[in-house]
């Protein structure tokens, strides 16, 4: 697997210079949607369609009904999911509220296959805007694969954070 990048200004706005640097942005060369995504899940797992739809939308519910208890929820090889927030700082305790809360979010951390995936993957620079490098989806297929590693993509769970 290969992750391409393309070098994008940044104007950082923590001080008062607002200083411009430049940072690497993954490129997201396509998407897979759910149909596609079940369909891969049935060749592999060699159960129908239709049953790896329902225990996906199963597993949704159950992941919202937990997360909402403000539970964690550790999915074995695949990670684990629970909720967060992003607040503002306060100088004093007492000050501290629920409108400080700017963001409720849930965050996945993932687990070791997905780690392992990570340290074998290769990067490299691309030429283009940073936007999708397609255009169009491409019916399901893998992206192009210059390394020969595995052609599957895991998108980023919180590219805000």
């Amino acid at each position: 697997m290969a992750l391409k990048y393309v070098v994008k200004k940044r104007t950082f706005g923590f001080d008062k210079t607002k200083a411009e640097k430049y940072v690497a942005q993954n490129v997201i060369t396509n998407t897979v949607d759910f149909r596609d995504l079940c369909k891969e899940v049935s060749m592999f797992g060699m159960i129908p369609e239709g049953a790896v739809k329902h225990v996906i939308d199963a597993l949704i519910d159950a992941l919202n009904t937990n997360l909402n208890k403000g539970m964690s929820v550790q999915l074995g090889d695949f990670g684990c999911f629970r909720p967060g927030m992003n607040c503002k700082s306060q100088d004093a305790a007492e000050d501290v509220d629920a409108d400080t809360i700017q963001r409720v979010k849930i965050v996945f951390t993932p687990g070791y296959k997905f780690k392992e995936m990570l340290n074998k993957v290769s990067i490299y620079k691309t030429e283009g805007n940073g936007s999708n490098a397609s255009s169009g989806n491409n019916g399901g297929n893998n992206p192009e694969n210059p390394d020969g590693g595995d052609s599957g993509e895991t998108p980023d769970p919180d590219p805000a954070a």
